[in-house]
């Protein structure tokens, strides 16, 4: 009895110092609520996890994750002193004589976090640890320990442990669910009706489509889809077939392969899982075995797609796996691979390396109190973990020989996982924020746009990427001519077919796989075209017509040609092939073919040369704005002109007032009529002209692509001058973003204006760029080229543009499978150390036989000149 009550009295003396260490963090302490997200698989600055050896700090404030590394900043920056330590310890099971492997026991599992070892089945057994840790004397708390904590504490602690990770609630809301085993599929009764699918040759049974076939698998039959179900589009004849039988489950019949098949749920209305598929296609004469056996065999049915995914992938060869610094891998996310790719190739260029991973520690220390929302502190978090060979380790010598033994080549990390990065980066992007496949071409433009936009202030690595192109614009007619410069950063090249070196070979297979598919037969064995790298730079070169093309000379429409050429050349260049076309359902598909690629190119001669002697330039005007006679009325929020009305202010004042400010709110219309009202025609109704007299600018090609010498339109900068913002700042801002107002206001508030300090640090940037230029031989700033047609402000206010001699050697390349940019997938291969390495996902090995002839984006640095040249 003794003994007892002196447990108790030590248990509450125990809690009574507890709540008294507490009680000056008690303000501190907050319990999620809905919407907090809690990141507790994470670090904010590094891949750290509680995995890792040192665990992860949660705040028990903001909910955010730190390692052990980076805690301490949080503290001292914040002042935040309560955080929880949250650990999981993962042991490989071992297993009793003769290598059997036991069965996994778990010890006290309570994060819901996702394993980060690539461990399979059940191999390993794992242990949670979580405890109170107190700043800055580091004092622990184990838990859970409720009697001993004060109520609320134990509340918040209890709902921490209990919060689902950041990412899986951000996944369920915003990115795709991941896609679940229909109910149907165990139960499914298809009919004995002797049906049969022929390989090829299909037509949906109701019309004559033969695009976006759906495969019913109960009765076998063959109808077209509708455009909701994958993107393609269809008479909905597959929908209409279910609605009048019930029978659920359909596959669609051009995208079966050995690894499994689309398969769609009238049913559930969504796309779905049938682990029994190969059975249900077997029925109907599809062998999926036999397919996979095929192209193990590597025998003539072989399709084009299957043959690609080998040779790019490099399959059946033995690839050497290779570790450390700028050996690491990216998971895929599910369909991510377009980003992993793009940041592989990007974080090889020196100039992105010393940007972020150069500069990690001022990004860190001046990062926001949110860092995972904030793009340098996550380019920066990236750039650290592929570079920093942390999270690329080679497995212990004695791990390595069992692999071995047991035949298992397993990698110790599945590498880094960029879910946090691609959160930010795609929030917001209807594609880039979805779970599906993008084109790496497109996400590469976007991310070199969010670069350019959060670099103010500091070093911009797009810089070596950017480029002017000249564009001289010909008048048939009046042979007249007229150039222009825009920016770019890719340079995009066609792929002729018809210069194809094995046309006929492709004539003779056309021949035969249309007779085949009237024949219902087998197909015959896939051509590819080969096409030389020759003539898509010719193809690139050639003119092309300008569609409604306005003659400045004729003051009419005329048939007019545009030549592109380089302005100047910049220190990185990045070619797209553009192998992908639109079918008939609108579902962009790639062209097969393969190109010579060459290791070193030479465009000098594709530069511009200006006007020439004996050209005659269009006069400077621009084409008349005729608007078609049956013009509605201006779109105006009549509730905000309403609201002003009601102040004492005219309506039709008002109303233009909401009008001349993109109906962006009574805020701002009221800011548009305090800056307007001395104007005589201020109470005048709103008028809109119907025709504009022609007048002088250099807008004449009619082209899509802003001009760098042309002046944002006025009545935009009227809308941010009316605000209050200053005249120089607001061009300045329409520049940047392309006379986009949103963004141009999103750009004033993030740039904050420095008038004369700006202009010269500007300038300052521009004479200095000898001295920060790796090779200042070989590149100059080509604002100071005597061809260059900047206006007289692009020197203060333009961007920075490069200027080399052309000549430039390939060091990486993206290359995509799959027969559209919605499907498939990407890998790189990066020239490192003189040996090709392939990034595949997180498998990073040398490559034995780089594809470069099957790539889709290539990455060329310029080749500095020999002495000899």
């Amino acid at each position: 009895l003794r003994y007892h009550c002196g447990a108790r009295s030590r248990n509450a003396k125990m809690a009574a110092d507890l709540g008294e260490l507490l009680v000056p963090y008690m303000p501190t302490i907050r319990v999620p609520r809905t919407g907090d997200r809690v990141f507790k698989s994470e670090c904010a600055f590094s891949y750290d996890s509680p995995e890792s050896e040192g665990g992860l700090y949660v705040c028990m404030n903001t909910f955010l994750g730190f390692g052990r590394e980076h805690v301490e900043r949080h503290y001292r920056k914040t002042g935040q002193s309560v955080y929880m330590l949250l650990k999981r310890h993962v042991k490989e099971v071992r297993g009793a004589a003769g290598g059997a492997i036991s069965r996994r026991r778990n010890g006290r599992v309570f994060l819901d976090l996702e394993l980060n070892r690539d461990f399979n089945g059940d191999e390993y057994e794992c242990e949670d640890e979580a405890k109170l840790v107190i700043f800055p004397d580091h004092f622990e708390i184990p838990l859970p320990n409720i009697e001993e904590l004060p109520a609320l504490v134990t509340i918040a602690c209890d709902a921490v442990l209990n919060a689902a990770s950041a990412y899986k609630k951000q996944e369920s809301d915003s990115w795709d669910e991941e896609i679940q085993v229909s109910k149907h599929a165990r139960s499914l009764r298809q009919q004995d009706n002797g049906v049969r699918i022929p390989p090829s040759g299909w037509k949906c049974q109701k019309c004559e489509m033969r695009e976006n076939l759906w495969l019913n698998l109960t009765d076998g039959a063959v109808l077209c889809g509708k455009w909701f179900f994958d993107g393609a589009g269809g008479n909905g004849h597959a929908l209409d077939h279910y609605k009048d039988t019930n029978f659920p489950l359909a596959v669609k019949l051009d995208n079966i392969t050995a690894d499994g098949a689309d398969i769609y749920s009238f049913d559930e209305e969504e796309a779905v899982l049938d682990p029994h598929i190969s059975e249900h296609l077997q029925h109907f004469g599809i062998d999926m075995l036999q397919m996979q056996q095929v192209s193990l065999d590597n025998s003539d049915s072989v399709r084009p797609r299957v043959s690609e995914w080998e040779v790019i992938q490099e399959s059946g060869m033995k690839l050497k796996a290779v570790y450390g610094s700028g050996f690491t891998g990216i998971k895929n996310l599910g369909n991510s691979c377009y980003l992993g790719t793009t940041m592989q190739v990007l974080f090889s260029i020196p100039e992105f390396q010393r940007a972020y991973v150069g500069n990690l520690q001022r990004i860190y220390d001046y990062s926001p109190l949110d860092p995972t929302t904030d793009f340098s502190t996550q380019m920066a978090k990236l750039g650290h973990g592929l570079l920093s060979g942390l999270y690329s380790k080679p497995p212990m010598k004695s791990e390595f020989i069992e692999q071995v033994m047991r035949e298992e080549y397993k990698h110790q990390l599945k590498g880094i996982s960029p879910k946090m990065l691609k959160a930010m980066v795609s929030k917001g992007h209807p594609e880039f924020s979805s779970n599906r496949q993008q084109d790496a071409h497109e996400f590469f433009l976007h991310l070199i746009n969010l670069v350019e936009r959060n670099s103010a202030g500091s070093e911009n690595p797009s810089d070596v990427f950017r480029y002017l192109v000249e564009e001289r614009v010909q008048c048939c007619q009046t042979q007249k001519v007229c150039y222009n410069q825009k920016v770019d950063y890719l340079m995009q090249l066609p792929a002729p077919m018809e210069a194809a070196s094995n046309r006929e070979e492709l004539i003779a297979y056309e021949t035969k796989r249309r007779e085949a598919e009237e024949n219902m037969s087998a197909p015959p064995e896939p051509v590819r075209a080969r096409i030389p790298f020759t003539a898509c730079l010719q193809a690139f070169a050639e003119p092309e017509n300008v569609p409604d093309f306005w003659s400045s000379a004729l003051q009419a429409k005329s048939a007019g040609v545009k030549t592109s050429r380089f302005a100047s050349f910049p220190e990185y260049l990045v070619v797209q092939i553009k192998k992908f076309t639109f079918g008939v359902d609108w579902v962009p598909k790639k062209l097969d073919l393969s190109v010579d690629v060459p290791d070193f190119l030479d465009l000098s001669r594709l530069r511009g040369t200006g006007l020439q002697a004996g050209e005659e330039e269009l006069p400077d005007l621009t084409p008349p704005i005729v608007l078609p006679e049956d013009t509605r009325a201006p779109d105006i929020d009549e509730s905000a002109a309403m609201q002003l009305a009601e102040m004492g202010f005219p309506l039709e004042a008002c109303r233009k007032a909401v009008y001349y400010t993109g109906n962006m709110g009574p805020e701002m219309a009221f800011n548009w009529i305090i800056a307007h009202m001395e104007e005589p025609d201020f109470a005048e109704p709103l008028a809109l002209p119907s025709f504009m007299e022609p007048g002088p600018s250099m807008a004449s090609l009619g082209l899509a692509a802003t001009p760098l010498d042309n002046q944002p339109p006025e009545e935009s900068i009227a809308i941010l001058t009316s605000m209050g913002f200053p005249r120089r700042h607001t061009v300045q801002a329409l520049k940047a973003t392309n006379n986009n107002l949103e963004r141009a206001l999103d750009w004033i508030f993030t740039h904050p204006e420095r008038e004369e300090e700006e202009e010269e640090t500007s300038d300052d940037l521009l004479d200095m760029s000898d001295i920060t230029e790796p090779n200042d031989n070989t590149f100059s700033n080509a604002n100071t080229n005597s061809h260059s047609t900047l206006s007289p402000d692009q020197d203060a206010s333009g961007p920075r543009i490069k200027d080399g001699p052309g000549r430039y050697e390939l060091f990486a390349f993206i290359s995509h499978m799959g027969a559209s940019t919605m499907s498939g997938r990407y890998v790189c291969h990066i020239k490192k150390e003189g040996r090709w390495v392939i990034f595949n996902d997180h498998k990073v090995c040398l490559s034995e036989r780089p594809p470069k002839d099957l790539g889709y984006i290539y990455f060329y640095h310029y080749n500095s000149p020999s002495p000899s040249n």
